[in-house]
């Protein structure tokens, strides 16, 4: 029988290692004390830890949740060629009922528009003859005028440094937004609501940039802090004279290290540490967190905020500021393979003028498209750009004095790309190519016309959960599973005695596998989630029950121990799946029609249904299983 039993055994044994190695960086991150988090944070590991546990949410974390409402009858009227009062008021009708339950815009604007007789095509007759080609193209409108506003707050919430925000649609005109662990609420707001800043600025030539790297390290070398880690490193890793293979002398220095930073002065988040070549950082301090990629100077994403906060520096501002010029980072990074063959990820560094030559005002369209035949790069994806009047003559004033010089597209501080111009461009249109996809295209051209018109949006709701609230959240849910629990299981010993141990060892390793699958998902636990939670423990309990009174009842009918435990079992089976599957259903609806918190109460239901039953069914059946076989049980204690 110990044959039969070992594949259970095994499968049991690499379920709960797997679980047990999930769930580790969650139970030693809510140990890990904030030095140690501070110093994590430093080397740069603290993000890799983050992404394995269990996220809080923002009922437990704290922060603020805000709901955007897009002004979709200002953006029609704005896309209306003619305008009239007729007009005017079928949008104000569809405005007064879009508070309805399950109102959308465009069919209340097609059904009002019908009963004030309005031809829309008297409006809108460059997207389309009949009301329902113009409502679809209207609808495209809407949708890429959304796309646009969500384009410019993921890079403005980027920016502000928030850690695993949820920026998502909802319905038509809506846009959700949670920043945990936010609680300046007023620069928040003043975030979300300010325009993209789209600007285009001239970039620096190579000699000049290499010039400016030098004049960099040298105001480095008068540091005084950053003079003692040079003469600290060679006693780290001594010189092997004998050897004549090349060995890597990169090592991991912090940033508190180089400037001799307080904890208060080092950055709540972002890497800061730093990877530097020996050789190169006692005569170029700058120059060695820096690395040659392609045509221009490439960043690895464990120094960039060394980076930055040598840019930071008062000394490195002036030199910056006299020369007119400055340093910007890729909005992208890009994994290279490097000499050792290990896996970098790097940004590209930019010396741009300090000055933007141009500004996305002048922006009246950016579309994507594919470059037709007969083209040098026929089949390419492209971006076609079009420009208003005074865009037009700025362009080809700027195009015509700077041939053969590259541009770079900068939105909120980050470049996006930096093409190079080839000829004077007179038109008020010019195309930007060198994308990898149409996708990549797709993505710029959305960058270039949000700078352009952002649709109209406004914050409807706004709620600030403070820390102590969460704070206390997380201590009474905590507290609720426990007593739950506790009460739970002395239950089952006093009423079941051993059987009711089993079904308590079964009840704690169903705990542990619910969480093991949330950090595995990256999933956030919520206060529903906690409640999900204890009502799993409830149900699982449930499924030991039923299995323990067919039991009883097979043992009272004068039945062996064993053949007890395999007539309970198999008569309990149908009960639990059905039982269980209808729960399943509506965890299911509650997950697909659901948002937010009721999405996450969902998905803690869901595994936890589904891992009661594998504890319920398999593990506690193999534990009966075990005991008959080896003791060779009479009597069973249940």
């Amino acid at each position: 029988m110990n044959k039969k039993l070992t594949p259970r055994y095994i499968i049991i044994t690499i379920i709960l290692a797997w679980a047990i190695y999930s769930l580790w960086p969650s139970i030693s991150f809510q140990q890990m004390s904030e030095e140690k988090k501070e110093t994590f944070r430093e080397e740069g590991k603290l993000r890799a830890i983050e992404s394995k546990i269990i996220k809080q949410g923002l009922d437990l974390k704290g922060g603020m949740y805000i709901v955007l409402e897009v002004d979709l009858p200002t953006l029609i009227s704005g896309l209306a060629i003619n305008k009239d009062k007729n007009l005017e008021n079928t949008l104000n009708k569809v405005t007064k009922r879009l508070n309805e339950p399950d109102a959308d815009f465009f069919n209340l604007f097609t059904s009002i528009s019908k009963e004030n007789n309005l031809r829309l095509a008297r409006y809108f007759h460059e997207y389309g003859a009949s009301t329902e080609e113009i409502i679809s193209k209207l609808r495209d409108e809407s949708d890429d005028a959304i796309n646009r506003v969500l384009e410019i707050l993921q890079n403005r919430v980027d920016q502000f440094g928030v850690a695993e925000p949820t920026i998502q649609k909802q319905g038509s005109q809506r846009i959700i937004i949670e920043l945990a662990g936010i609680q300046d609420s007023e620069r928040a707001r003043d975030l979300l609501q300010s325009t993209a800043l789209l600007e285009f600025y001239l970039v620096k030539d190579a000699e000049i940039t290499q010039d400016m790297l030098i004049r960099v390290d040298n105001i480095l070398k008068g540091n005084k802090d950053l003079a003692e880690v040079s003469n600290e490193l060679p006693e780290q890793i001594e010189p092997q004279e004998e050897k004549v293979e090349q060995v890597s002398e990169d090592k991991i220095i912090t940033v508190s290290e180089l400037f001799g930073d307080s904890e208060q002065d080092i950055a709540v988040n972002g890497d800061t540490s730093a990877v530097i070549d020996q050789r190169l950082f006692e005569d170029r301090p700058f120059s060695s967190l820096l690395r040659d990629f392609d045509r221009d100077l490439g960043v690895p994403e464990s120094n960039v905020y060394a980076v930055n906060k040598i840019s930071a520096l008062p000394e490195v501002v002036e030199l910056l500021e006299s020369t007119s010029s400055k340093f910007l980072l890729s909005n992208k990074v890009v994994e290279i393979t490097d000499a050792n063959g290990n896996q970098v990820k790097i940004y590209r560094l930019y010396h741009l003028e300090n000055e933007p030559e141009l500004t996305g005002g002048v922006i009246s369209d950016a579309k994507e498209s594919i470059s037709g035949m007969g083209s040098d790069i026929s089949g390419q994806p492209v971006v076609l750009v079009e420009m208003n009047s005074d865009g037009t003559k700025q362009w080809s004033r700027i195009t015509g004095a700077n041939v053969n010089r590259r541009i770079a597209i900068v939105l909120d501080n980050k470049v996006h790309m930096a093409p190079n111009i080839i000829e004077k461009i007179s038109g008020g249109s010019t195309r930007i190519q060198g994308f990898a996809d149409l996708n990549e295209a797709k993505d710029i051209a959305i960058v270039l016309r949000a700078g352009a018109l952002p649709v109209p949006v406004q914050i409807i709701e706004e709620r600030i959960v403070g820390p102590s609230l969460g704070a206390d959240s997380i201590k009474q849910g905590t507290r609720s599973v426990i007593i739950g629990l506790i009460i739970v299981m002395i239950f089952m010993l006093i009423y079941y005695k051993i059987a009711g141990s089993i079904a308590n060892f079964a009840l704690i390793w169903n705990l542990i596998l619910v969480l093991s699958i949330l950090a595995l998902l990256q999933a956030t636990l919520t206060l529903p989630g906690i409640a999900a939670l204890i009502l799993t423990m409830g149900m699982s309990i449930d499924a030991n029950v039923i299995i323990f009174e067919r039991i009883r009842e097979e043992l009272r009918k004068g039945k062996t121990a064993r053949a007890a435990i395999d007539a309970g079992y198999n008569r309990a089976l149908t009960t639990i799946i059905d039982a269980n599957m209808t729960t399943v259903i509506a965890a299911l609806v509650l997950y697909q029609f659901g948002t937010g918190p009721i999405r996450g109460f969902a998905t803690v239901l869901f595994w936890g249904i589904a891992i009661s039953m594998f504890t319920a069914i398999f593990v506690t059946r193999t534990i009966f299983m075990s005991m008959t076989n080896r003791k060779n049980l009479q009597k069973l204690s249940i």
